[in-house]
């Protein structure tokens, strides 16, 4: 007989609180069977759903995403169209998050020009990071609503 956990050992396990593991059943996201006593009893597949979870959330994945993309493996037959649905919703969230590290990066290329520009103050410091600056907010204006970047092209130094 497969071993079955209560919630709170689900919540040990994991590092769940055991209110985020009823809200999960409540919404749908995982509901585990519950015995006479009314009470939940994961199984080893449920603590394997709950640690995707945690994976998917930490990937920038909201509950409603994972509620509605990822219930396949649950399925009796596995229609081809819905997993390239899901395969198309997946490419696009990994297109999301490189654009997202491509973001951070610039960023940290600011921050450590700006404070190397504040550890040796010069001219010349000074004016690679006005360069870094435009770069910067030229590749923010192409993503912004062009009602948003009116007038703001004539901004140099």
């Amino acid at each position: 007989m497969e071993k079955n956990y209560t919630i709170q050992e689900v919540s040990q396990m994991l590092g769940i609180p055991k209110d985020t593991l009823r809200y999960y059943d409540r919404i749908g996201v995982v509901s585990p069977p519950r015995r006479e006593n009314r009470y939940r009893r994961y199984s080893r597949e449920d603590l394997i759903d709950l640690m995707n979870i945690q994976i998917m959330q930490y990937a920038d994945f909201s509950l409603d995403e994972i509620k509605g993309k990822f219930s396949f493996h649950r399925m009796e037959s596995i229609d081809p169209a819905y997993c390239e649905e899901v395969a198309v919703f997946l490419d696009a969230k990994k297109a999301e998050t490189l654009k997202k590290i491509a973001h951070l990066e610039k960023i940290s290329q600011l921050l450590s020009a700006a404070a190397g520009t504040l550890r040796n103050f010069n001219p010349e410091n000074d004016q690679r990071l006005a360069e870094i600056v435009r770069k910067i907010y030229k590749d923010i204006q192409k993503d912004e609503p062009e009602h948003v970047k009116e007038g703001c092209d004539e901004i140099e130094d």
